[in-house]
């Protein structure tokens, strides 16, 4: 067993192998704090042949156990991967798969387990560690060692794998990942941070990098395993020369084809027309086809690039694709839009909701709520093409994530604004950069719902060719530019600044020269973009869709709560049914009432605010009969309070029963005479009625009080009413 220990962040970083998982090919435990993540890898002993890419897969689990809690659900274990859990995977996965050799099409499997979790530092950049040194010790090819680490800015001080905490206080939220020479991933989100900040923060977290990579090759250098018999993909020198010779002007022509549907009607027909004429047995190669193809179309995509400074579509480096934006198009949503760049559009729709459509979400870190959601769909038909569904990716699953971060931080508070919001962005034609389009709709349409964001939010994808010495900055890449290019890196941001990245690096990296002259061209377009958004829809609409619920708030004591929701929750369930209303109460008393119908939320509203109210003696109330006795009828003038309308206080004339007046259900107008110190209320609906003279509340004398004005010596006595 190996073990060693390096101080980063004012905590202990220790990796550890050689303890457990010994069947694995390589398998390392990270601590960070009391965080311990086991990290595995596996890889085949066998080729997958028919793969088409290298079939890496990256798994990443939190266990429950891990932070002491017992799993929710009926089955109590854990289920699916979690969005968390995607995403982390998603992380480990990016740096590290550009790391293996090319062509390497055997089935690796990385395996990460969260064992201990302490609640404040986070498992997923202890995964990047560990799948780094994993492969390190082990047979698999792998180039060399490489990790990540966070890095977060409080009070414009960097600080290096922030809490949880600590990001609550955060105006930056980075991941970094990188070899000791350059950086091959980033990610992340802010709060509208320039350029330069974004930079010094990444050379601020590559110095603890390259510290954690020094640690992973000391341990390495002792478990020196002989690097496994591998083929790579099938190769022919002559093969290949002859394909060229017959398609390669299909090839080039496709490569000057602007449109993306006709450049893919030309690679097909060349792919036949290869098969045709150099024979069927080609069919166990068709693999080694398509790498020919893609590399004659690579070569020459980059050299127009590199020596002409034209693109496939025409364009220059730093053009931007023709922008179209439709706002409102859709006429029963509480917010929508249509925004287009060249041959990848996307369907911003934003709906409003009340505090219950919250997305509640059970983390090793504790349960929370989220009020913001975006969420990004890529139907199969975006692309031209015809697959089975089967649920939502985790490509889906990342892009939506990417657009959230986006604009989470232009999102009204809900002190500001009280609505749950939820944005999906339906991608419905896709060409590149259709997660950046995703933050153009979702902005748009959350102008045209009304929510009162500062400003809107707009998104650019830049690529990257470089050979040798010569290198070229692609604004709003194309999807071809991304899969024959050497970088794909997503600026997101307002005119202030930048609101998420994420970058990711086909090639073993790049310098920070790169990266800032990237930022900088990707400010340019982003500006551009936004000023054709403003034209379109330059503020949020000062008023919601009539279709987006009411809300309104009020606040009740904590002890009336009881009260309000009632014996078995029987108060609450009769106000919602009669309203039409949603009500969510909080624990602090705070009560949340929504609905369609403004005049259902304002009668919910009155019912809730009268708890509030105190009873006023002399004060005239609308009540409600809520049941009938032999002396009298019971009225609810508050909500949960009522008083005792006496049988001889319900008119002037005398009335021998109450039902030949009042019945359960009416609502009648009632003066309160009398509260005792228990709280009994005495009534009178008779105060409020005018008399034989027409006077109000006045006393018609009976024949009783006549006898004993005649004769005052004279009295009954009558059984008291109890």
């Amino acid at each position: 067993m190996i073990r060693e220990s390096i101080q980063l962040g004012g905590r202990t970083l220790t990796v550890e192998t050689g303890r457990l998982a010994k069947q694995a090919d390589g398998a390392v435990l990270v601590q960070y704090g009391e965080t311990v993540v086991l990290v595995t890898v596996v890889s085949s002993r066998q080729r997958k042949e028919d793969a088409d890419f290298f079939p890496l897969s990256v798994e990443y689990r939190e266990k429950s156990y891990a932070a002491g809690k017992v799993p929710g659900g009926y089955f109590k274990r854990e289920a699916k991967p979690t969005e968390k859990e995607i995403l982390s995977a998603r992380l480990i996965d990016r740096p590290i798969r550009p790391l293996f050799p090319k062509g390497y099409l055997y089935e690796t499997q990385v395996f990460a387990i969260v064992l201990s979790h302490d609640g404040e530092n986070d498992g997923d950049v202890l995964g990047t560690i560990g799948a780094s040194l994993a492969l390190l010790i082990s047979d698999i090819p792998f180039a060399e060692s490489c990790a990540s680490v966070r890095v977060g800015r409080i009070d414009g001080e960097f600080v290096l794998n922030p809490t949880f905490n600590d990001l609550e206080k955060s105006d930056l939220e980075l991941v970094i990942a990188g070899t000791k020479s350059s950086i091959t991933m980033v990610e992340g989100e802010a709060k509208e941070i320039d350029e330069e900040t974004l930079i010094q923060a990444i050379l601020f977290g590559h110095q603890y990098i390259i510290q954690i990579c020094e640690l992973q090759d000391r341990i390495s250098q002792f478990i020196q395993k002989p690097i496994r018999e591998f083929t790579l993909t099938f190769q022919d020198e002559q093969l290949e020369e002859k394909i060229f010779q017959s398609v390669g002007e299909m090839i080039l022509q496709a490569a000057h084809t602007p449109d993306k549907l006709e450049r893919k009607k030309i690679r097909e027909e060349a792919q036949e027309k290869v098969i045709n004429e150099l024979g069927v047995d080609l069919a166990d190669k068709a693999i080694f086809v398509n790498e020919v193809l893609d590399k004659i179309l690579k070569k020459e995509m980059r050299r127009m690039v590199l020596e002409e400074n034209r693109r496939l579509d025409g364009r220059d480096t730093q053009t931007i694709r023709p922008i179209s934006i439709e706002v409102g198009v859709l006429p029963r949503t509480h917010g929508s839009a249509l925004f287009t760049r060249g041959q990848t559009q996307a369907l911003g729709v934003c709906t409003l909701g009340a505090k219950l459509d919250e997305q509640k979400i059970d983390a090793l870190e504790g349960i929370f709520s989220k009020p913001f959601m975006l969420h990004y769909n890529f139907p199969p038909f975006s692309t031209g093409e015809a697959k089975k569904v089967t649920g939502t990716s985790r490509r889906e699953i990342g892009h939506g994530n990417l657009a959230e971060r986006a604009i989470k931080s232009l999102i009204p508070s809900w002190d500001q604004f009280p609505y749950t919001i939820r944005v999906v962005s339906e991608i419905l034609e896709s060409n590149g950069s259709s997660s950046m389009a995703s933050v153009c709709a979702a902005s748009l349409s959350l102008f045209d719902a009304g929510v009162p964001m500062p400003r809107a939010v707009a998104g650019i994808a830049m690529g990257l060719i470089k050979e040798d010495n010569k290198i070229a900055i692609l604004s709003d890449i194309l999807g071809d530019e991304d899969a024959l290019g050497d970088m794909d890196f997503k600026v997101a941001g307002t005119e202030i600044g930048i609101t998420a990245f994420q970058m990711d690096i086909k090639i073993q990296g790049i310098s920070i020269e790169i990266m800032r002259d990237a930022l900088q061209q990707a400010k340019k377009g982003r500006e551009y973009i936004l000023q054709l958004m403003n034209e379109a829809l330059p503020r949020p609409r000062n008023k919601l869709s009539e279709f987006a619920p009411k809300i309104v708030h009020v606040k009740v004591d904590q002890e009336k709560i009881g009260l309000l929701i009632g014996p078995g929750g029987k108060n609450i369930r009769e106000l919602i049914k009669r309203t039409g209303s949603q009500i969510d109460i909080d624990d602090d008393g705070t009560v949340v009432i929504s609905g369609i119908d403004i005049n259902g939320v304002q009668e919910a509203y009155e019912y809730v605010a009268g708890l509030m109210m105190e009873p006023e003696v002399g004060r005239v109330y609308r009540g409600k009969v809520t049941r009938l006795a032999e002396f009298g009828a019971f009225v609810e003038i508050l909500p949960g309070r009522e008083g005792l309308l006496h049988i001889s206080n319900i008119a002037h004339k005398r009335v021998s029963k109450v039902e030949e007046i009042l019945k359960v259900g009416d609502i009648v107008e009632v003066k309160l005479m009398n509260l005792d110190a228990q709280g009994k209320m005495e009534l009178s609906r008779k105060a409020l009625l005018p008399d034989a003279s027409g006077v109000i509340g006045g006393t018609k004398h009976s024949h009783q009080d006549k006898r004993e004005q005649r004769n005052p010596s004279h009295k009954t006595n009558h059984p008291k009413r109890s």
